[in-house]
């Protein structure tokens, strides 16, 4: 059983990326999803949310950067990315609202 309340819990924003946007002519969408979410718990989001079949989800945890600024050291956060594979046809468009 899932941890998140709803599928706005896992999914924090589509990815708009030139990688992401040649991939996604194949079928492919990416998004940036919560660290401790699954690929079933991602899957079941898309889903619901797009309305959406999905045959295959990848995910990656990207580390952040460590990062000064004037002399202090500093780290960015940690994140999760999720490249989900959608069903011959399927479409989602992640550029409505921008």
């Amino acid at each position: 059983m899932s941890a998140f309340a709803s599928p706005h819990d896992i999914i924090i924003a589509p990815m708009i990326t030139e990688k992401a946007t040649r991939v996604s002519e194949h079928g492919q969408i990416s998004f940036k999803v919560r660290l401790g979410a699954s690929k079933t718990d991602i899957k079941r989001a898309i889903e619901k949310l797009f309305k959406v079949k999905v045959t295959a989800v990848n995910t990656a945890r990207v580390k952040g950067k460590v990062k000064r600024f004037k002399g202090y050291v500093g780290q960015r956060s940690d994140w999760k990315k999720a490249i989900v594979t959608l069903e011959k046809g399927q479409t989602i468009d992640v550029t409505t609202g921008i």
